[in-house]
């Protein structure tokens, strides 16, 4: 067994998706109260090496040929920005010609050495959960001088530059980012980064729905206006 974990194939707009988790445990530079992870035991961000490496690239090869896929979707448990090996992961990848997408909370999109690896990627994601800053840093708790303004601004100007595919994907969650004047304050910041698609989810993980969920009435109005 190798240091990676995946998720069950599935077919997104016609291709066989294949999700990649390429760190061996939670590693993030965020440490959200309502993450289905868990909490943050390691909150970095830079890279760090990890064992089993060659093994796990083997497995990564037989698992995209066994499965047949036809897009490596890099999700992991935290931000796979971290692993030393994320480029040589993605060129593995690209070399079976095959499309990657990545999954970053989108902070480190404004750091020099972390765009020119998603610069690889033909797809990458960038997220938003909270709209004040005091609440990115009571409720996604990051690493102590990150600010919300910062955040955005990395993905406005990652995306300007990225010449792939930049999808946003926004959790609209209770109490937080539900009002009228959070809405319009999100559409204001799809605005300024201009993605390619936007996706809005919201909390349903049990351990969170309850408390932070929102009904499928506000979610389909919240969803008109936005997308």
């Amino acid at each position: 067994m190798s240091g990676f974990t995946y998720k069950e194939i599935y077919v997104e707009e016609g291709k066989r998706v294949l999700e990649v988790n390429v760190l061996p445990e939670k590693y993030c530079n965020f440490d959200c109260i309502f993450c289905p992870i868990g909490r943050s035991k390691y909150k970095v961000d830079t890279q760090k090496s990890f064992n089993e490496m060659d093994r796990s690239m083997l497995e990564l090869g037989r698992m995209i040929e066994n499965k047949k896929a036809e897009l490596i979707f890099i999700n992991s448990k935290g931000e796979s920005l971290i692993n030393d090996k994320i480029v040589d992961i993605i060129e593995f990848i690209k070399g079976k010609s095959l499309p990657v997408r990545l999954l970053s909370n989108g902070y480190l999109l404004g750091k020099d050495e972390y765009i020119k690896i998603a610069n690889k990627c033909d797809e990458v994601i960038g997220e938003l959960k909270v709209i004040t800053e005091e609440d990115f840093q009571t409720v996604q708790r990051p690493i102590r001088e990150y600010t919300l303004e910062e955040y955005i601004s990395n993905m406005i100007s990652f995306n300007k530059q990225y010449e792939g595919k930049f999808i946003f994907e926004i959790t609209i969650i209770k109490d937080y980012n539900d009002d009228d004047k959070s809405v319009r304050q999100i559409k204001n910041i799809i605005k300024k980064i201009s993605p390619d698609k936007i996706i809005i989810t919201r909390m349903e993980d049990e351990r969170f729905k309850k408390k932070l969920g929102i009904t499928d009435e506000i979610f389909k109005k919240i969803s008109n206006i936005l997308l």
